[in-house]
């Protein structure tokens, strides 16, 4: 439950520091006092909208701190442990609003995102605001309502997300289905290069291979002459060549090398030389031996490069990357030719979501169905509570068509009203008036809130519209919810006030350079005076004070 609430330079708030117990807490004040001011800030500090324009006048920044004690909140604990931020029994919300607009939230005193301050706060905190009056002119709150009376708020996500599932699934069948003929032509064609490539049979490294070989032909006559010259160069028969003139220079210096160490040097060298020229010798005409002037290969060799560099055009790619081409061909062929594979996988896929969304759907509908009984019995109940006894409350469920089925089950789910004894009900916006919507509403959150496993329910105002012995009715309904939580109302009716625990008085303050809300805890005399003023306007009189006294006195 909310233990304390700290508010900074919030609209007309500069320090305030509140803390609260169990039961039933009213804040009452004047029009225009500020009495909206707290709620506004718990709303902020569970995750609620930003407004720079809230930060007081003169200050940088607003700040809001919230205090809950969770130790009897088990849903609350394990969400801040999966999260890492757990700190205890207690539970620290923090929100800083900059003159800027710039927004921050602390989970615990840990920067946290605002959705993450949004999703705790459900778990902690329930508001329950007069514009809920004018929502539950909605379907969808309605069914909502009944889904959280009915402890089937999961059950509902399941089937939304089972339904989601399965229409995700029929959407991509069919835009794989809308362009099958497409596909089709694409395959045909890929096909078509596949064989074409295929049939060449082109092999990684052969393109430089071929033309190697092609230069090697093409120039054969060349080379053949120039290795011939080579050899006669270095033959060992011949006058003038290579091995002759190092044997001559050998002649020369061989005498002089026992005098001359460097000679014997050079002498080795040239002995060395010989080697290497003899062995030159051999490998030239190695090749000489194995060149062949062959124009039918050269014609075969230049044939088979041109297929290569046309091909290669074809594709405008260079014709050494034709072995990557047809990698990339043959992955697209073969995703195209899954994509029939991946048609059936998405069939099943719809198949699986589809049962499970009305195996789903069937549940919700049998938990929905004795739960909209039990509301409306129990909120009729309230109705004739609160003078409303000729009005008839009814829950329809009326069931869907296959092709009317959406992601909220196989039901539309309507609140509807009878004001008049034998009339039939209709929707609450064709028949409620502002009072009696006022009350409806009134009775649907009492019985609503009270099978909520929420700590802390703030009803802000609910009770406008409404007056006489229906108040005092309003009054008991609201105490008697809180003996199963805390309960924080805001209100202007003396009856209501008279029934809460605890008291808090909103007072606007004000001079010609600010103006301040304030709010205390309001004890004997000056709850009874409050109560007094609420009885009968800024006059107390000994009358009114007598009168609050006594409804006191009745209540506590």
């Amino acid at each position: 439950m909310l233990t304390q609430l700290t508010i900074s330079n919030y609209t007309t708030v500069e320090n305030l520091e509140l803390d609260f117990r169990q039961g039933m807490t009213v804040i009452t004040g004047e029009t225009g006092a500020g009495k909206s001011v707290m709620l506004d800030c718990l709303a902020l500090v569970v995750g609620g909208r930003a407004d720079s324009k809230a930060v007081r006048n003169g200050a940088n920044r607003a700040d809001v701190h919230a205090m809950f004690d969770i130790s009897k909140e088990p849903s609350a604990k394990r969400w801040l442990k999966e999260r890492d931020l757990h700190d205890g029994d207690e539970c620290l919300l923090r929100r800083v609003i900059t003159s800027e607009g710039r927004s921050r939230a602390y989970i615990n005193g840990q920067p946290a995102p605002v959705q993450d301050l949004k999703c705790l706060g459900s778990l902690l905190i329930d508001i329950h605001g007069q514009h809920e009056q004018q929502s539950l002119l909605k379907k969808d709150t309605h069914r909502q309502l009944l889904d959280s009376f009915a402890n089937a708020t999961k059950l509902s996500n399941e089937v939304a997300s089972a339904y989601h599932g399965w229409q995700q699934a029929e959407r991509k069948m069919t835009l794989l289905r809308s362009g099958a003929n497409e596909q089709h032509a694409h395959a045909q064609l890929l096909e078509y290069q596949l064989n074409e490539l295929r049939d060449l049979q082109f092999q990684p490294g052969e393109l430089g291979d071929l033309e190697q070989q092609q230069k090697r032909l093409s120039n054969g006559e060349s080379i053949l002459q120039d290795c011939n010259q080579s050899l006669a160069l270095c033959e060992t028969d011949e006058q003038n060549n290579l091995l002759s003139a190092c044997s001559q220079v050998q002649q020369l210096l061989a005498p002089h090398a026992e005098h001359c160490q460097g000679l014997g040097e050079s002498l080795d060298l040239l002995a060395s030389a010989r080697i290497q020229i003899q062995e030159a010798a051999y490998n030239i005409q190695a090749q000489v031996d194995d060149l062949e002037l062959d124009p039918e290969e050269l014609q075969k060799v230049e044939q088979r490069l041109s297929s290569l560099y046309q091909i290669a055009r074809k594709h405008r790619v260079n014709a050494d990357e034709l072995c990557e081409l047809q990698e990339r061909l043959q992955a697209e062929c073969d995703s195209l030719q899954r994509s029939d594979e991946h048609l059936e996988e998405l069939q099943a896929e719809a198949d699986l979501q589809c049962h499970r969304y009305l195996k789903l759907a069937v549940e919700l509908s049998q938990q929905r169905t004795p739960a909209a009984r039990k509301l409306q019995t129990l909120v009729n109940q309230q109705l004739k509570r609160l003078n409303m006894s000729g009005c008839k409350f009814e829950v329809s469920l009326k069931p869907l068509s296959d092709e009317q089925r959406g992601g909220f089950g196989k039901e539309s789910i309507e609140f509807l009203i009878s004001t008049i004894p034998g009339q039939a009900a209709q929707p609450l916006a064709k028949v409620a008036s502002g009072g009696e919507l006022s009350r409806i509403s009134l009775a649907i959150q009492v019985i609503t809130a009270s099978k909520s496993c929420i700590p802390t329910l703030v009803f802000d105002e609910v009770d406008v519209g409404i007056g006489g012995t229906v108040a005092d009715v309003v009054g008991n309904l609201l105490r008697a919810l809180s003996e199963h939580g805390q309960i924080l109302c805001v209100t202007h009716l003396a009856q209501v006030a008279a029934k809460g625990h605890q008291h808090l008085g909103v007072r606007k303050l004000s001079n010609r350079k600010k103006v301040a809300t304030e709010l205390s805890v309001l004890m004997n005399d000056d709850k009874v005076n409050e109560i007094a003023r609420m009885l009968g306007g800024m006059a107390i009189t000994e009358q009114s004070r007598a009168h609050a006294k006594e409804m006191l006195s009745t209540t506590h």
